[in-house]
């Protein structure tokens, strides 16, 4: 027993002697400028990095309509479906890639009888017979890897490394989500605010057609005229199944999203002024948040692992040292199988390494090396694209309530002058191509409007967004 023990504390020795040849992890350096954009384009930005990350959808869609079609898809949606289990796939992958740095233990037993018949010796007929019985217990392990080098523990760190790199991937694809079916009920409701100014514009122009024709009855007008009404009514009656259908795909787009039909209840019948979302968030100047946005971390832990595998790849030019043991109880007879002088054990250890392999182990760690660097590269490229998408959705929002402005003012005067060349035609000092001109640039500054109210609330989504948010509810 003593021997035993001696035995098993050096196997556990052994095992704890293990060292990594991974090499040492550093974090790149940022390719990006340490601040966030700023100039003519870009809005004021304060000191910090804002944590926009930590705001919670609810808190950043304050509309419940919006927020229920959210939490809807988050449950619904298939892609995040998909995107989960293979978060949970790679858990396997590492709980099972785990599991092999420890060992095996089988046990088993068996039980034989032998009997021996009578034996006849020449005319005397004498023999000899009986029944021999053996019986056995044990327990132990077979060809058990003892990491001196480090390999297994490599390969295991590369696995978990790849499973944080999947979880950070279901991040992503969260927060991505989020983004993506509140755009698409921002441009479902924007759809039907164009739908409402077509139709408008169809009724009322269609009343016009009506007078003119009158007038033109009465001797007043030309046929010019009413050719000219016929043409802005035809054109108001193309908008309107042009904005119905893209009413329904909009509708047939946020259901996809949601993963289910949305119902009329959770449908917006306006965009308004785009005040579904919060006006304004606050963002830092440290561009160091971006470090934070999942994508970025799931480009890192894959890095990581890539590092880890190098270290997998170095130990293996190294001799494999394997060990074998097993205790138990034998035997003659099952009462007395488990007395104390029946206790045996055996342990035996191998040594194997390679002397030629054509190059396998050295291309193998070359191979390591390489996508390695190619994680680097992918992992600066993450940040970079990162700053872009940040530094994109700032220059829109520094600009776009200039936009709105400059839009609703362009509204207001469209319509002064469309009222206006009206009565100058209905007054007989202007011909009917005045107010034509004037309604068709009215017409279009309303649709004008509806256009630069969704681009600054999609803009807000957006930048709420590339900040990492919409992943907390």
């Amino acid at each position: 027993m003593m021997t035993l023990r001696t035995g098993l504390s050096t196997c556990a020795a052994l095992l704890l002697a293990g060292c990594s040849m991974a090499p040492h992890y550093v974090r790149p350096t940022a390719p990006v400028p340490p601040a966030l954009p700023q100039g003519p384009a870009y809005a004021a930005l304060t000191a910090g990095d804002g944590q926009v990350d930590a705001m919670g959808w609810h808190d950043f869609f304050t509309d419940p309509q919006l927020q229920a079609v959210i939490g809807t898809a988050l449950a619904n949606n298939r892609d995040l479906r998909v995107t989960i289990a293979n978060v949970e796939l790679a858990r396997t992958t590492y709980r099972q890639q785990r599991a092999a740095n420890l060992p095996a233990i089988t046990a088993g037993g068996t039980a034989s009888a032998v009997h021996n018949g009578s034996l006849s010796s020449g005319a005397s007929g004498t023999g000899q017979s009986g029944t021999t019985e053996s019986f056995s217990a044990s327990a132990g392990t077979s060809a058990f890897e003892i990491d001196l080098w480090g390999r297994k523990a490599s390969l295991t760190r590369a696995a978990f490394e790849s499973y944080l790199a999947s979880d950070e991937g279901r991040k992503a694809a969260t927060i991505a989500l989020v983004g993506e079916v509140a755009t698409a009920w921002l441009t479902y409701a924007a759809n039907a605010d164009a739908l409402a100014v077509a139709q408008q514009t169809l009724a009322s122009q269609t009343r016009t057609l009506k007078v003119t024709q009158r007038r033109e009855g009465d001797g007043i007008g030309t046929k010019l005229d009413v050719a000219q009404a016929q043409t802005q009514v035809e054109s108001a009656r193309a908008d309107v199944a042009d904005f119905t259908t893209a009413l329904a795909q909009a509708k047939n787009a946020l259901d996809l999203l949601v993963g289910q039909p949305v119902g009329p209840e959770q449908l917006p019948t306006t965009l308004g002024n785009g005040d579904q979302v919060r006006a304004s968030l606050p963002v830092g100047l440290d561009s160091a948040v971006l470090l934070r946005r999942p994508d970025v971390l799931q480009a890192e832990h894959t890095l990581q692992g890539a590092n880890a595998n190098i270290g997998a790849a170095r130990a293996a030019f190294f001799p494999t040292i394997s060990l074998t043991g097993l205790l138990g109880f034998a035997s003659s007879s099952l009462s007395g199988l488990f007395d104390a002088g029946q206790f045996r054990w055996n342990a035996s250890g191998s040594l194997s390494q390679t002397l030629f392999d054509g190059g396998v182990k050295a291309n193998a760690l070359a191979g390591a090396k390489a996508s390695r660097d190619a994680a680097i590269a992918s992992y600066e490229k993450a940040i970079q694209g990162a700053f872009r998408d940040v530094a994109d959705a700032l220059a829109r929002r520094g600009t776009i309530d200039a936009r709105v402005d400059a839009a609703a003012s362009l509204l207001s005067n469209a319509e002064l002058a469309a009222s206006l060349s009206q009565k100058r035609y209905d007054a007989g000092v202007a011909t009917y191509l005045e107010p034509l001109t004037a309604q068709r640039t009215a017409y279009s500054a309303r649709q004008g409007l509806v256009t630069a109210r969704l681009t600054r609330a999609t803009n807000m989504v957006t930048l709420y967004r590339v900040l990492g948010g919409g992943l907390k509810p």
